[in-house]
């Protein structure tokens, strides 16, 4: 199905979202109360910082992530990699609500949204009859990581302080990424395509918008509404997620292993989401991404038996799965790839910017003794609100094609 080169591509994809996972919420947020008892701060307060140094990374990620259209994809990987490496080294000296915020602003720069938009921007660019199969397998990475690190983080913890633990993500990343990238994409350049014969469709040539364009379409901004939902609602939960834990009476362990169910329900809706889009288009498939995420907000208002934190978890990783393949392939359909690194560090900043603001949400709103229950209801009004407006254009994501002078 892949030749060497896309595997290869496939597999660098792979990769750098199971790195990434080192600054997404799930992750970080394992560390929440070690960290809090550290340092002697609040839930409120702990949002509070982490909310704005994502939201600092998100402008950041802006004019950076831009610069993957003009270097090679190797030498942009390996800048990338050793500022991974150093941000996790930083993250084990936290002493201070200052060192706190420098620490997850280059956790997030560099982990959520510069190893994720490297990967999903470069398989976006290659593939093209395969996209939706290559994004799905290449986000199978950040689910590999979802499914093992919870249930091993918490089993560290148990065992060693968690400074350490850091100490020694930095020395992996810096030791295996920059030989992983070297082997993987060293012959990649920017003409470099999926080399399989394509349906009459894709032969057409559709018209690469670039970035101010895209910032005056409104289908954008409806369709980002959408996107964002799942970014900002799963960030609350995966930050706060010890305050649902206490709020339920679910335990210390439950959330950590129902993380499984989110990590199993997301590969099978990634492998199946990959399968589909290439067969209907990720246009067609966007009104249905955030219902499962809808009823996950359902399960948590109604229900309060720990079996609950599963399914909750389990309907959430429905959404993720279909969400991270049609983050970057919809992009690429109605917009085009030759722009794509520049709508994507927008995309990816936005998304940053998102995580921002629920996790400020949620801790503001906790600190002022709001139940988990209402915070759900919220997150309920907001997927039913974006949803109703992508239901009156889904007609209207086509992309627009160059007309051929005869």
């Amino acid at each position: 199905m892949f030749n060497s080169l896309s595997l290869k591509v496939i597999i660098f994809g792979f990769i750098f979202t199971f790195f990434s996972s080192f600054g997404q919420s799930f992750f970080l947020g394992l560390f929440n109360s070690s960290i809090r008892e550290t340092l002697s701060i609040t839930h409120g307060q702990f949002g509070s910082i982490y909310a704005s140094a994502t939201l600092l990374s998100s402008f950041l990620l802006i004019w950076v992530g831009k610069k993957i259209d003009d270097l090679n994809i190797l030498r942009f990987a390996f800048y990338v990699t050793l500022l991974l490496s150093f941000s996790c080294f930083v993250f084990s000296k936290i002493s201070s609500i200052t060192f706190l915020f420098i620490s997850v602003f280059l956790m997030r720069f560099s982990g959520q949204g510069l190893m994720s938009h490297t990967a999903t921007t470069t398989i976006a660019r290659y593939f093209t009859k395969s996209r939706g199969k290559a994004l799905s397998i290449g986000w199978f990475g950040l689910s590999t990581a979802e499914f093992i690190l919870p249930v091993l983080i918490v089993y560290l913890l148990s065992i060693m302080v968690w400074q350490n633990i850091w100490i020694f993500i930095s020395i992996l990343i810096l030791i295996f990424l920059p030989l992983a990238s070297f082997f993987l994409v060293r012959n990649l350049d920017f003409e470099s395509r999926e080399n399989e014969e394509l349906n009459e469709y894709q032969k057409k040539e559709i018209k690469h918008w670039k970035r101010i364009e895209v910032i005056k379409d409104y289908r954008f901004y409806i369709i980002c509404l959408n996107m964002l939902a799942m970014p900002w609602i799963a960030t609350g939960v995966f930050v706060y997620q010890s305050f649902i834990a206490e709020s339920k009476g679910w335990g210390s362990f439950i959330i950590a292993q129902s993380f499984m169910a989110y990590s199993i329900f997301s590969v099978i809706t990634l492998l199946g989401s990959g399968f589909l889009i290439d067969k209907f288009t990720s246009r067609k498939l966007l009104i249905f991404m955030n219902i499962p995420l809808l009823i996950s907000t359902l399960v948590l208002f109604y229900f309060d038996s720990p079996f609950t934190s599963f399914v909750f978890l389990g309907l959430i990783g429905i959404s993720n799965g279909l969400a991270n393949v049609l983050g970057s392939s919809t992009w690429a359909e109605i917009y085009g790839v030759k722009y794509i690194g520049s709508i994507k560090a927008l995309t990816t900043a936005l998304m940053v910017f998102s995580t921002a603001f629920g996790t400020a949400l949620f801790g503001f709103l906790i600190d002022r003794g709001f139940s988990i229950e209402y915070l759900a209801f919220v997150s309920l009004v907001y997927i039913l609100s974006s949803l109703t407006l992508l239901f009156f254009i889904k007609n209207k994501l086509n992309p627009e094609f160059i007309k051929k002078s005869p």
